[in-house]
């Protein structure tokens, strides 16, 4: 009887699955040979910095272009309890007054719940169709009243958290755009990312005339000899700051470290001691940690 075309034989069949198993053995290699390749290259910055050859600054910007592809928008991005927006129910008038205010040029704007987004305002979008509605062809002061904030605002932008920087950044530049929504797999909002959060993981904090900046950016010295350090500091920025190696594989904030490591959420005044470092929570509200001692041990 003869045999069906379409059938393979042992040899055949054999021959395809070594084949397979060969280019899953290159691509193992492959993506070995680059995170080898780029350990090296850490090393020798390392090394360069410790030997005097190469400033803090220049070793800092270098690892964290390096880190880009190992790290995901969920470590970097501003919380979505730090996010601020504009409630679309709002009365135009106070939704200007609010724009204005803020040091923010995009705002995401939302109805009913801050889950319920329905698109991101730039500043200078609002602008002009204000100035349409006062200055425009049968335009009045009084003509602010129509204003249409959703029809202004643009289409929301979102992504997933575990989107890695790499790749986010290569999506703005091709898009033309540097907001982003970050969301959960659920779809919930997590917080927003934008260009310049992740420059800054290369080039160090940007600031403008606009920003707030915190007088002590969230770490000072204490009188005695002790650090004091805003719970909400990324323990990369800390680590950066004062060449500490405090690790940041189970958490992204000093206070999600102190809580990871606790295995509870301590309380004002409660002291650990874990990887080298004596903790102290000296702020507290909620169940947020908003104040840490830290001294070396």
């Amino acid at each position: 009887m003869p045999s069906d075309s379409t059938s393979l034989s042992p040899p055949s069949l054999l021959r395809r699955l070594l084949r397979w198993l060969m280019r899953l053995v290159r691509r193992d290699n492959h993506e070995s040979a680059m995170e080898a390749l780029r350990d090296d290259i850490a090393g020798a910055i390392a090394i360069g910095h410790s030997g005097g050859a190469m400033e803090k600054d220049a070793r800092d910007r270098l690892l964290g272009a390096l880190d880009l592809g190992h790290r995901t928008v969920d470590e970097i991005m501003r919380h979505r309890r730090q996010i601020e927006m504009i409630d679309a129910d709002l009365p135009p008038g106070e939704i200007i007054t609010r724009v204005l205010a803020s040091p923010y040029t995009r705002l995401p704007i939302f109805r009913g719940s801050d889950d319920t987004i329905l698109g991101v305002v730039h500043a200078k979008d609002l602008l002009r169709e204000v100035d349409r509605l006062v200055r425009g062809e049968e335009g009045s002061v009084a003509g602010i009243a129509a204003l249409d904030i959703e029809k202004v605002a643009m289409k929301p932008y979102f992504i997933p958290e575990t989107t890695t920087l790499d790749e986010q950044m290569r999506a703005f530049l091709a898009r033309r755009t540097h907001f982003a929504l970050v969301v959960d797999e659920y779809g919930a909002l997590q917080g927003l990312i934008t260009l310049e959060d992740i420059l800054e993981e290369i080039v160090g904090d940007i600031t403008d005339e606009f920003d707030v900046v915190k007088k002590d950016a969230g770490l000072s010295q204490a009188e005695d000899g002790g650090w004091l350090i805003d719970g909400a500091m990324t323990i990369r920025d800390l680590n950066r700051a004062t060449d500490w190696h405090l690790p940041d594989d189970e958490a992204n904030t000093l206070a999600g470290l102190v809580i990871h490591e606790a295995q509870m959420i301590p309380s004002e005044g409660q002291v650990f001691s874990f990887h080298g470092f004596r903790f102290e929570v000296v702020g507290k509200r909620e169940n947020r940690i908003t104040r840490l001692k830290l001294r070396p041990l």
